[in-house]
């Protein structure tokens, strides 16, 4: 995580703004960053991980109900 991440990072959660609205800035400053890197392999990796929305983020990161 960069600084100017983790310096955006408490704005955004101080904008009493939704968690859903904060993951979805949170991925277009990413995407934003991923536009610097000039390998392809490696540019590719990171719009990957940039990519994901956020319904598939609460799946991954919520506790499994039994």
């Amino acid at each position: 995580m960069t600084a100017a991440f983790r310096t955006a990072l408490p704005a955004l959660c101080l904008s009493a703004c939704s968690s859903e609205q904060a993951y979805n800035a949170a991925q277009g400053w990413q995407r934003q960053q991923c536009g610097g890197i000039a390998d392809k392999a490696e540019f590719d990796r990171c719009v990957s991980r940039a990519g994901d929305g956020y319904d598939s983020y609460k799946r991954q990161t919520e506790p499994v109900r039994k």
